[in-house]
């Protein structure tokens, strides 16, 4: 029962929060659909419960609605790489996935953000070229970071002072 609810709670967290929620029916649909994936996966099975949640513990430190963006994308994409292998010939597995795919589309963004980050983990750092190129950029970064920091604590720290008139 609990990961009916976990499962209907993500869904409905990614949804709403891209405003593809139409009416209640859809949701009443996905979670009618939602109920016969759960019974072919046996998704009752006592090992369900170990460990906690999957999803739902990790899109509480994601607050800000484009961080949400990213990290929802990112879970789409695992129900949709989990839902490649299951039998398409079940309607309610396509209700799911087409439902998915559409949300995916939503947050092509968020794909492209996820993207950048692996692209970033990728970077070989002791290479010679690329250290000289993020050396050249660092000036950049830093004013797009000082931008919000630095900047702004000064700017603030000399607006309360009082004045000597």
């Amino acid at each position: 029962m609990a990961f009916q609810t976990y499962s209907l709670f993500v869904l409905s967290v990614i949804m709403i929060s891209f405003g593809h929620v139409e009416s209640r029916l859809n949701l009443l649909q996905l979670q009618n659909d939602i109920d016969k994936l759960k019974a072919d996966f046996n998704s009752s099975h006592s090992d369900v419960a170990d460990g906690g949640p999957i999803f739902t513990e990790r899109l509480s430190s994601w607050t800000e609605r484009n961080e949400k963006r990213i990290i929802l994308s990112q879970i789409i994409s695992m129900y949709l790489k989990m839902l490649e292998n299951t039998d398409k010939s079940k309607a309610h597995v396509r209700n799911i996935s087409e439902e998915l795919y559409t949300l995916k589309e939503s947050l092509s963004d968020g794909s492209k953000k996820i993207e950048d980050l692996n692209d970033l983990t990728k970077l070989q750092m002791d290479d010679l070229k690329i250290q000289r190129k993020a050396v050249n950029e660092l000036f950049s970064v830093l004013q797009k970071l000082g931008g919000t920091s630095s900047s702004h604590k000064r700017k603030r720290s000399q607006f309360q002072r009082p004045c000597k008139c």
